[in-house]
């Protein structure tokens, strides 16, 4: 007889399997396990979805939103923005730093003084980010629902252009520094000269989504009007691509009706002069058009509406329907126009939204949006890049699924090393490249530097999943005599600048960092490269050709003294030969293009007017031509080039 297994691995008898058999759960089991999840605490566990995905993309997210629901307020109270963003480094575990103008007004904050001081600005990881405008407030009751409740806000349900949507973006912010860091978010805001101003802590109870308000009080603050707000967070500060200031930058030359001042960790501060004295038209709210809605929208609709005939529901809840079209949509439907909204249901419901499918409607009204304009993206681009050829292209308003929008795009092209197409935060040190981008070797052609903006707002990351992207590289740039690889973005020394106007932008995620690939955005955006492409060529081949005329000139040059000599040997010294020679030179000056050949700015009647002068800045030597803009005393620039003004260190907003 063979030995005995050892008793651990003897197989189980069937009594041992029964034992060891998992207990099954009920439903009822089941069912006391599930719950509601809030959306706070979604997006707590998600904030990457929201731009947080990385320390030195959150610090970026946290000022982008800031800004941008100081700019918006600004705008829709009618008051040109003045806008101040400062970041400061935070000791780990210390308490809130001296910030700007709430040091002076608000309490002292959550703690004592840091020990040992704050780390130095590359190594630190944490920072209070604090965003203060000039708008019109916020009043009391509505500050802290504003910045520490998701999804709340007055953007979501109107359809006109906006930079917020959702009701996300500061108090996800917000979230994001109460997770990091612990620290609430501190907000001061003042509402008119005689108002008190509000001072306000408040954190959010991310299991109901609600606000849960740490200090209220008013206090003294030296501002007539405006919002500040700060936020301690865990972060990188890191200049170069994608970087806070990279954004800033953008964000004034995309808004040059802002004046932006902007304090970096490092106490340096640049000043963003406003180069524009008018606020973009405000644009209108608008109904939303028929195209653009889908069965279950309609459906509600029908359920939510305060008509009673369903014509009327058609002419007073959508726009471009008249009474005729509603009629004429009734009837292929097979409804009757007089019947109760309410009472369309199911297949009914589809009939209708076939018929209006199949009606021609004109398309939906554009005064929701407000575009940049050609003038103000000349103005921004020429003060913020050092260039010789500026062009604005704004095409003609056009529709996607029902929804508006406007294609803008801006054109800076330098030649010649000293006039490169780069800007001043560009030039102003060796910048570090974003992470996984390759350097440049020396003597390589570097590819052209794209700007991408969605309601005036900069999108700087997701390039490669961008609607504007594509269109760029499947522009055909070569016959603007621009060099481009096969897939690639066009190389040399050009900045394009490519805008999105539109009542709902299609974002490919919350985050907001790249437009969704529609065949109509698409389109637009290469008819407008395409028309911006031809007027650079022109002004490419110009300047192509009084190279070459300029060569042949000096041929000529060195040739004129010997056949001035050789015709006076001819004449045997009865021939004047600096006469002669004066003589040979002004024809040699005349046939290879005289004055213009010397400002490298040749110009034909054909070519002047394919560049319309007034959408077009040229620089030559003599200086800018063209639609320069009138720049307020206070912003002019000094000779030689626009560039933000900097000072070394001795030297807000809402989501409403």
């Amino acid at each position: 007889m063979g030995a005995a297994m050892p008793k651990s691995k003897a197989r189980p008898g069937l009594q041992e399997v029964r034992e060891a058999a998992p207990v099954r759960v009920t439903a009822e089991d089941l069912a006391k396990k599930q719950r509601e999840i809030s959306v706070s605490e979604f997006f707590a566990k998600n904030r990457h979805l929201l731009g947080f995905d990385s320390p030195r993309k959150a610090l970026l997210t946290a000022v982008k939103e800031a800004v941008d629901n100081s700019l918006d307020a600004c705008e829709e109270a009618r008051i040109l923005p003045e806008i101040e963003v400062k970041i400061e480094v935070a000791a780990n575990g210390g308490t809130v730093p001296k910030a700007a103008e709430t040091a002076s007004a608000a309490p002292a904050g959550n703690g004592a003084a840091p020990e040992g001081g704050r780390p130095s600005v590359y190594q630190a990881d944490r920072f209070v980010v604090t965003v203060t405008d000039n708008g019109p407030g916020i009043v009391p009751d509505q500050i802290a629902r504003i910045f520490a409740k998701l999804l709340y806000g007055s953007k979501f349900h109107r359809l006109r252009m906006s930079r917020g949507q959702q009701g996300i973006g500061i108090s996800a912010a917000g979230l994001y520094g109460q997770l990091t860091t612990g620290k609430p978010v501190r907000v001061i805001s003042r509402t008119g000269e005689k108002k008190p101003a509000r001072y306000v802590e408040i954190q959010i109870d991310t299991a109901k989504n609600e606000p849960r308000v740490l200090a209220n009080r008013e206090i003294a603050w030296d501002r007539p009007h405006g919002t500040s707000v700060s936020i301690e967070l865990e972060g990188r500060y890191q200049k170069g691509r994608t970087s806070v200031d990279e954004f800033l930058e953008q964000t004034s030359i995309a808004n040059p009706h802002a004046r932006i001042v902007y304090v970096n960790p490092e106490g340096q501060k640049t000043v963003f002069e406003r180069m524009v004295n008018e606020l973009p038209a405000a644009p209108r709210e608008i109904k939303p058009h028929p195209y653009g809605i889908e069965l279950g929208v309609l459906l509600k609709m029908l359920q939510d509406t305060k008509s009673h005939w369903l014509s009327g529901f058609l002419t007073s809840d959508f726009s471009r329907v008249s009474p005729k079209v509603a009629q004429e949509i009734c009837g292929k439907a097979g409804l009757d126009p007089q019947m109760r909204p309410r009472n369309v249901v199911g297949e009914a419901a589809e009939r209708l939204y076939r018929a209006i499918q199949q009606t021609p409607l004109m398309n939906p009204p554009t005064d929701c949006l407000s575009p940049i304009g050609e003038k103000a993206i000349l103005a921004g681009l020429y003060k913020q890049i050092k260039g010789d050829f500026y062009t604005a292209v704004t095409r003609k308003p056009a529709v996607y699924r029902g929804n508006p929008f406007v294609i803008e795009v801006g054109l800076a092209y330098g030649t010649g090393s000293g006039a490169m197409a780069r800007s001043a935060v560009e030039a102003e040190e060796a910048l570090p490249m974003a992470e996984g981008e390759a350097s440049e070797k020396d003597g390589e052609v570097p590819l052209a530097r794209l700007m991408r903006f969605a309601n005036r707002v900069p999108l700087l990351y997701q390039p490669g999943a961008c609607a504007i992207t594509k269109a760029v590289i499947d522009t055909s740039w070569r016959n603007y005599g621009i060099p481009q690889s096969r897939g690639a973005l066009p190389q040399g020394p050009l900045v394009i600048f490519v805008h999105m106007a539109s009542v709902w932008v299609p974002f490919t995620s919350e985050s907001k960092e790249a437009v969704a690939d529609y065949d109509e955005i698409r389109k637009e955006i290469r008819l407008a490269l395409n028309e911006a492409g031809r007027r650079l060529a022109a002004f490419v081949r110009r300047r192509e050709r009084a190279q070459l005329e300029y060569k042949r000139r000096n041929i000529f040059a060195a040739y004129i003294e010997e056949v001035a000599e050789a015709c006076r040997r001819l004449k045997k010294g009865k021939l004047d030969g600096e006469r002669l020679k004066k003589q040979l030179q002004s024809i040699a000056h005349s046939l290879t293009g005289g004055e213009k050949t010397d400002e490298l700015v040749g110009r034909r009647k054909d070519e002047e007017e394919a560049v319309p002068r007034e959408s077009t800045i040229i620089v030559t030597a003599e200086g800018a031509q063209g639609a320069v803009p009138e720049l307020p005393p206070a912003a002019a620039p000094a000779a030689g080039g626009p560039a933000p003004k900097k000072e070394k260190k001795d030297g807000q907003g809402s989501k409403r």
